[in-house]
């Protein structure tokens, strides 16, 4: 497995894996695709943080994306989504993913990296509770879901309200 910047051209197969990774009965488009369409034409899109996990067949198998966020008016990033193919899921790619797109906000200079998901999967990642961190999610009844993972450039000051990118609060 090869984890690589995601260029225009895996666009098509970065939609193909999300909607296979978060498939519903019932619902054609996961909200997750239309979410990832919104957030490349937004001005939170930071390129530099859209991954693809390439199988050895040079295959789309997962991709992670991080965007521009805000705690209060100081820049952070928001983690999501994360799409891995059923196909390919608990075997590593989840993680690598994580771990790359992690280590390439740090080599960034991004204080930290919030997201809403699983504390049991995420905290692996050294994720916590937002609020261990004076972070507040945009909705408070996200509870312990919202996590944030501080990274080197953190300031234990900081303190607020956590703003998604501008498509999170209509899609």
């Amino acid at each position: 497995m090869l984890i690589r910047r995601e260029t225009p051209a895996y666009a098509p197969a970065v939609s193909t894996v999300t909607a296979a990774a978060f498939a519903k009965p019932g619902t054609p488009v996961p909200v997750e695709v239309t979410l990832l369409d919104e957030l490349r034409t937004c001005d939170g899109w930071l390129p530099e943080l859209s991954l693809v996990a390439l199988s050895d067949k040079d295959e789309v198998v997962g991709h992670v994306v991080c965007t521009r966020g805000h705690v209060s008016t100081v820049p952070a990033l928001g983690l999501g989504p994360l799409s891995v193919h059923p196909d390919h899921q608990s075997r590593g790619v989840g993680l690598a993913l994580v771990h790359a797109v992690l280590g390439a906000a740090d080599a960034l200079g991004e204080p930290l990296v919030a997201l809403l998901g699983s504390p049991a999967y995420y905290c692996r990642y050294g994720f916590r509770t937002s609020t261990d961190h004076g972070i507040t999610a945009p909705n408070p009844s996200w509870g312990e879901y919202f996590q944030v993972r501080t990274l080197t450039a953190h300031d234990p000051t900081l303190r607020g309200v956590f703003e998604y990118a501008e498509p999170f609060q209509r899609v």
